[in-house]
């Protein structure tokens, strides 16, 4: 395997994030020269804190370029020489902007900007990290299995993070349909991600739905299930499309088995890790029927791709949180 992917260079966007961090630790830890992208070569300390951490130690196939989704600066430099590109980077904002489009367009015009230096490149594949945002938000009908046949629709109401996926989402593959030549492009469109923080680079996710329940200020359980994936586990599905000869023009959900509301989360954690629950509130279990069924049998069959439970990967989180020095 080491000789097969010797010198074989993939860019990662974000390195400074969740999925980010985790995807480089796997790259490199399988052999590849690895690049990634911040918006800050301040915080490069962050990544090597990160990575060591996750227990490398030899840092020489590793590069940092410092670019931003709004600006073409050092993207021809980041992509150079890449045979693969993994873009996950995408603004994720704390709360809703005033104007969706402060979202819409950095994560539109930056999926395009990635694909459009990577085609100049000559990078062989592109996979882009896109969201079940872009799958599940608009089908509320009783019984329906989420597939990657599913699209989120762009005429109804949507919040603004949910509209900037689908739309980067549909603006990416027109581009590759259109102007792609003969790039391919692959995209993984993952739930809520849990699993371990590396050097406290933790996710939205973890944020409100483990810190915040263990901690006490998540005080009450909206209509809401999620589909919940492991970061390890989204990383891996990443380098996975990256390689597999049949995932060219596909797109992935990346999920465990079945949902969870956060009172499923919060009885979990009571149940399994009660030296963390002092602090848990009593939340009311939630009306069977807002639980979703998202299918994950395409990244299974055609990827080989099996991801950890959704049980691991919250308590998973919780350990990472709770057992930090």
């Amino acid at each position: 395997m080491e000789n097969l992917i010797s010198g074989k260079t993939v860019l990662v966007t974000g390195g400074t994030g969740f999925v980010g961090i985790h995807t480089i630790l796997q790259l490199l830890q399988q052999g590849y020269t690895v690049k990634t992208t911040l918006r800050s070569l301040h915080k490069k300390d962050v990544i090597l804190k990160a990575l060591k951490e996750g227990g490398i130690s030899d840092f020489s196939h590793l590069s940092f370029y410092e670019t931003d989704l709004t600006s073409d600066r050092n993207w021809e430099a980041a992509t150079k020489n890449c045979n693969f590109v993994i873009h996950i980077a995408s603004p994720f904002p704390a709360q809703d902007p005033k104007d969706e489009n402060e979202l819409i367009i950095p994560a539109r015009d930056g999926a395009l900007r990635v694909l459009q230096f990577s085609r100049s490149a000559g990078v062989k594949r592109v996979v882009l990290t896109s969201s079940f945002a872009a799958v599940g938000y608009t089908n509320n009908t009783e019984g329906h299995i989420f597939t990657e046949r599913d699209w989120t629709d762009l005429n109804a109401e949507l919040p603004p993070y949910i509209k900037s996926k689908t739309v980067a989402e549909k603006a990416a593959w027109k581009f590759i349909h259109t102007e792609g030549n003969n790039m391919e492009l692959t995209v993984i469109n993952p739930v809520g991600i849990f699993g371990p923080a590396l050097a406290g680079i933790s996710s939205a996710s973890l944020d409100i739905a483990i810190t915040g329940i263990i901690n006490g200020t998540t005080n009450y359980n909206p209509n809401f299930t999620m589909g919940v994936v492991d970061v390890r586990d989204v990383a891996d599905i990443h380098i996975k499309a990256m390689l597999h000869p049949n995932a060219a023009g596909e797109r992935f959900i990346a999920t465990s088995e079945g949902v969870m509301s956060f009172y499923d989360v919060a009885e979990l954690i009571k149940e399994k890790r009660s030296e963390y629950a002092s602090n848990i509130k009593a939340l009311n279990p939630i009306d069977i029927h807002f639980y979703k069924e998202i299918s994950n049998e395409k990244a299974r069959s055609l990827l080989g791709w099996n991801p950890r439970s959704r049980e691991e990967a919250i308590l998973a989180s919780a350990d990472s949180l709770m057992l930090k020095p």
